[in-house]
Order: structure tokens, then C-alpha cells, then sequence
């Protein structure tokens, strides 16, 4: 951006959320609450989905050919990587291909839930590459060694997210069978809070609460990578919004090329994503 780091900028930002289907509408949604007149381009990488099943070297191979299209096409001032699996493998790759774009990451809510419990019994729930990682390890290490710590990785949770989504049924009993593992009892005391460890997971909040054998706090990362993104843009010369200023455009771009079924368009139009583009990739 050059000189113009050391002025405030007189144009809303752009920022482009990505991730590999729909999880990160639960990060953009919050941005969008501390930025709403910011101009956004959100891409679902629904060609790649699900990105647990990738091999490292490929997926890093992926998403930066991805991303080099999407900045020489839109120029955006941010990047949010609104995936827990994209931001641990591929992120030290994009920052340095691209070290004068900021790229704000996600990483599992493990020092909120360490934080908040009142009994010390919390759980991570997230997919089974992200549970099992170092990087998860070394957060419980540094964040939550006085809690007793119950790491599920599911394998289904994201795809019936993505399914919900799409309007599809989701039935109790299989979301029940995911989330079970994370409510233990120990010596009287019993989990309290849980943190998620995927960006797709709170777009099945509601059904947790409904599900739940008893009341626990599900912790969602996304509020927090909002404020990170927000004063990353401040820093950057973004000012806050002017009241009374129109909002800037706001965009998806699906990888897959598929249109979406009238439920799925119905819940972009309600994120406010006017303009839908369907964009193949190899």
C-alpha cells in the first residue's frame, strides 16, 4: 500500500473472506457488524471441501493458487482465512507470498474456554486434523494446563452444517452422535464449556443448545478474528464507518461452478451477499 500506510484512507476497505464452504459466513457475519459499509468478497472453496481430507503439500499447493488469482482480480486490503485447517497448514505460506497483505487467521478458542469454566472440564470440538495437530497441543499447553481438556475431532459436523445450509434435513440423532463425546463427568464436576475449533460448527449452535445434555457455553472463535481484522484495518488507516455512508458492495464466489439451490440463495441474501458468482477451478 506504500505511502498511503501513513494516512487515513478516504475509501471503505475491501476484504476478502475465505474458507472451503460455508463456515466462514459465521466470521464474515461478524465483521460485517464492526464494519458494515466495508466492501467484501466472500469465496467458498466448495470444490476443495472438506479440506481435512487433503494432504498438506496439496492443500498449500491449492489454496495459494487460489488466493493469487483472487488478489490480481480484486485487490483486496485484507485477507481473513476463515478456517481453522487452511490457517494452521497454509497461512505461513500466504504471508509469505504476500508479506505487505495482511492476512488475519483462525485458530481454536482454547484460551476463552480455559478462561470461562468454572469447573476446569472443557472440550475442543473440531475436525479430526485439527484436534490432533501440534499447533492445538501447544495452545491447551500454553492456555489450559489447569483444565482438563477432552479433544473431539468429528468427522461429519461440517458436512451436515453444509447440508443444513443448503436446506437439506439434519437429523437430531446425528448431530447427537458428534457432540456427545464432549460433555464428561469427573469427580463431580462435568464440562462446561466448549470451545469450536471449526468455523462451520456455529451455524449449528442453535441445534447444540437443543441438543445438549445439559447447559454448557460453546464458544465461537468469530467474534474475536472480528475485532482482530478491525484493528488491523484502523492500524492500516481505515477509519470507522461514517454514518449516514452506503454500504460497498458484497460478493461470493463458489469454486465448484454450481449454482445453489433457492434455500442456500436465501441465506446468502440474508447474509447480505448480493451477487453470487460461480467461478470453476481446476
Amino acid at each position: 500500500m506504500g505511502a498511503e500506510d501513513s494516512r487515513r484512507m478516504t475509501r471503505p476497505p475491501k476484504l476478502l473472506i475465505f474458507d472451503s464452504g460455508l463456515g466462514g459466513l459465521t466470521v464474515f457475519s461478524e465483521i460485517v457488524k464492526l464494519r458494515p459499509l466495508a466492501e467484501y468478497l466472500y469465496c467458498a472453496d466448495d470444490a476443495g471441501f472438506p479440506y481435512g481430507s487433503w494432504k498438506e503439500p496439496a492443500l498449500v499447493s491449492r489454496v495459494v493458487k487460489l488466493m493469487e488469482g483472487l488478489i490480481a482480480d480484486h485487490a483486496p486490503d485484507m485477507a481473513v482465512i476463515a478456517c481453522n485447517t487452511a490457517s494452521t497448514i497454509v497461512l505461513p505460506d500466504l504471508r509469505l507470498h504476500w508479506p505487505n497483505l495482511p492476512f488475519v487467521g483462525t485458530v481454536p478458542a482454547i484460551k476463552p474456554a480455559a478462561e470461562r469454566t468454572q469447573s476446569k472440564v472443557i472440550s475442543v470440538l473440531g475436525t479430526p486434523g485439527t484436534v490432533a495437530r501440534d499447533y492445538t497441543q501447544n495452545l491447551i499447553a500454553q492456555f489450559a494446563g489447569h483444565c482438563s481438556v477432552t479433544l473431539v475431532g468429528s468427522k461429519r459436523l461440517a458436512s451436515l452444517a453444509e447440508s443444513y445450509m443448503h436446506g437439506e434435513r439434519v437429523s437430531d440423532a446425528d448431530i447427537v452422535a458428534e457432540i456427545a463425546p464432549c460433555f464428561k463427568e469427573e469427580g463431580g464436576r462435568r464440562t462446561d464449556a466448549i470451545a469450536l475449533a471449526c468455523t462451520h460448527y456455529p451455524l449449528l449452535i442453535n441445534e447444540f443448545k437443543r441438543l445438549a445434555p445439559w447447559p454448557v457455553e460453546w464458544i465461537d472463535p468469530a467474534p474475536a478474528i472480528a475485532r482482530r481484522a478491525d484493528q488491523l484495518l484502523a492500524e492500516r488507516g481505515f477509519g470507522p464507518d461514517v454514518s449516514g455512508d452506503r454500504p460497498a458492495s458484497r460478493s461470493a464466489i463458489f469454486t465448484s461452478g454450481a449454482c445453489p439451490p433457492a434455500p442456500l440463495a436465501t441465506t446468502l441474501a440474508r447474509y447480505g451477499l448480493e451477487r453470487t458468482v460461480f467461478a470453476p477451478t481446476a
